[in-house]
């Protein structure tokens, strides 16, 4: 009779409306909270994937167009950056309701350690999505290019179901893929284009090339952070696609995903010989795989992760300036 109460008791816990089930945070834990938390929360180490596909898209568009044109390319940036802050409140907020960051190893979220309430959080991730998309929309009036928004409409959509809505998508293994189209392909060509003012089919080649790099590097962050989670997301029944494919299996994707980007880089140097500079940030990029190879404590991918964003930023401003100079 206990075991079936207790039972029971778990089942209830895990059905109904997810912001019902998750404990109310204490009051005075609210009073404490404070801009450093909300920064913390912004996951600051993460952006720089969200400058690095500017960096190269504004590099690529002067192959095109010599001028440069500054609001536009800070304009791409102001959408990169505040849609990255919007996903990751987005993500505090669908983990934290779910339950599933009552498992997880890194640092502490907002929602999941019960110190924000999960409609603080939620409403804080649409503002960012919702300025995201005021910067585009400008954007797009500015270069009557209408196509761009239905890309940043499907840009938001997939920033929200990455853990939001019944079935989230980053659950079942395809976060890799739609960080590799949207952090690489949409962020980098799409700078391009709005920058260059040529048509889609005339973009240069090297935003595509570029694109590839970035969305690589975006995929092996997130890779970091899904091998550091591998144990408590098998355990919240999260089907990442390090519990797919296991920890030795991620280790070498990670291994990968850094690496070809400097595949391609060499590939470049071929013809922009300042490329070759981009072999500067194997300094990081080493580090980062012996870590992932190497470490003890799952706490030690933090460092992994962010080593590798840094990395991707540093390929991604030497990469630019390989097409610019």
């Amino acid at each position: 009779m206990a075991s079936r109460t207790r039972k029971h008791s778990s089942t209830r816990h895990r059905s109904g409306n997810p912001q019902k089930r998750h404990a109310a945070p204490d009051p005075r834990t609210q009073r404490r909270l404070g801009v450093g938390d909300w920064i913390g929360a912004a996951r600051l180490r993460t952006l720089p994937l969200a400058v690095t596909p500017v960096l190269i898209g504004t590099g690529a568009a002067h192959l095109a167009d010599v001028r440069f044109h500054w609001v536009l390319a800070l304009g791409c940036l102001a959408v990169a950056v505040l849609l990255q802050i919007g996903v990751n409140f987005a993500n505090d907020y669908s983990d934290g309701v779910r339950g599933t960051d009552a498992y997880r190893v890194g640092p502490a979220r907002l929602v999941g350690s019960g110190r924000a309430r999960p409609r603080t959080v939620l409403i804080t991730a649409l503002v960012f999505f919702g300025l995201s998309a005021l910067v585009g929309l400008a954007l797009v009036i500015r270069t009557q290019l209408w196509w761009m928004v239905l890309v940043g409409a499907a840009a938001v959509a997939a920033a929200w179901f990455y853990t939001g809505g019944r079935r989230p998508y980053g659950y079942s293994g395809l976060g890799e893929l739609f960080v590799f189209v949207f952090f690489g392909l949409v962020a980098t060509v799409g700078t391009t284009w709005i920058q260059s003012g040529v048509p889609f089919s005339a973009l240069p080649q090297e935003a595509w090339f570029g694109a590839i790099a970035a969305g690589l590097l975006a995929c092996a962050v997130l890779l970091a952070n899904n091998l550091r989670d591998i144990v408590p997301d098998k355990a919240a029944g999260k089907r990442t696609l390090s519990v797919r494919i296991g920890k030795r299996g991620t280790q070498a994707l990670f291994t990968v995903f850094v690496l070809v980007p400097f595949v391609i880089a060499a590939f470049l140097a071929l013809f922009y010989p300042i490329a070759w500079l981009t072999m500067l940030a194997l300094l990081g990029a080493g580090p980062a795989i012996l870590i992932v190879w190497t470490y003890r404590e799952p706490r030690e991918l933090v460092v992994a992760l962010s080593v590798t964003s840094l990395t991707s930023l540093a390929y991604g401003a030497l990469l630019a300036w390989a097409f610019v100079g």
